[in-house]
């Protein structure tokens, strides 16, 4: 099965490397216009590798089109002026994919109020500011898809708290949204991978075996499918790699 998001505009935050490239490198196959977003703009500005730069030159190396922004998704006026940017260069958004997030390897003994602070700006503030920023373009038209990025480790008590927290908080505000905007035809749903092999989360799970991880080009090809769908055919749901199977198929 192959999504088809011909004329469909994207942001994909989180976009730099991992999942979020692999999601967005996806929805530009699939012919979505796609905006790129992250901290990181060229490669070298951060210590894992990959750049929205990176990310923008594939998606039009491929015959795609691309946007590279630069956005804090903790900074309102960052979040805002990333969605003016997007509508002034294609349009409306159609599909936002909020993957940005970050973790902290500290007990909680241990943990600052400042990390703390910032894991949940990064995951549940961006979250809920770029829901804000594009809800009024889809409220408008009837129409768009809000994909949220949640984890296994929202469900199981492993490794970092704070980080499981947020993930438990994105599922609820998922299903939560979800229900407040299906009168106007705007569907959210969460992705809910299991471990994955990505630089960030490889890099604080050192030494670890990931032979039978998940791969981001498969949530790639898998958010495509899913951002195709409008809120009459899935909306309110966290769907795993099993749910995700039983929807679309192997990908």
């Amino acid at each position: 099965m192959k999504a088809s998001l011909k004329g469909k505009v994207a942001i994909v935050t989180g976009a730099s490397r991992g999942l979020g490239k692999a999601m967005a490198l996806e929805l530009a196959r699939a012919g979505a216009a796609v905006a790129v977003a992250a901290r990181t703009v060229e490669t070298g500005d951060s210590r894992f590798p990959g750049s929205i730069a990176e990310t923008a030159g594939q998606i039009e190396k491929q015959g795609g089109r691309a946007l590279a922004v630069r956005c804090d998704v903790t900074s309102e006026k960052d979040v805002a002026d990333m969605a003016t940017k997007v509508r002034e260069r294609f349009g409306p958004v159609d599909i936002l994919i909020n993957n940005a997030g970050i973790t902290t390897p500290e007990p909680i003994a241990k943990l600052t109020a400042k990390k703390w602070d910032l894991v949940m700006g990064v995951n549940l503030r961006g979250t809920f500011l770029c829901c804000q920023a594009v809800l009024p373009q889809m409220m408008e038209r009837n129409s768009g898809h809000i994909i949220n990025v949640s984890s296994v480790l929202a469900k199981e008590i492993k490794f970092s708290v704070v980080y499981g927290a947020t993930k438990a908080a994105i599922d609820r505000f998922t299903l939560g949204l979800a229900k407040e905007l299906k009168k106007n035809n705007v569907a959210v749903n969460a992705l809910r991978p299991d471990f994955t092999v990505t630089e960030a989360v490889t890099a604080f799970l050192k030494d670890v075996d990931t032979g039978s991880w998940q791969r981001p080009e498969m949530w790639g090809k898998y958010a495509a499918l899913v951002a195709a769908k409008d809120a009459r055919e899935l909306t309110g749901r966290i769907l795993d790699e099993m749910a995700l199977r039983e929807l679309f198929g192997e990908v």
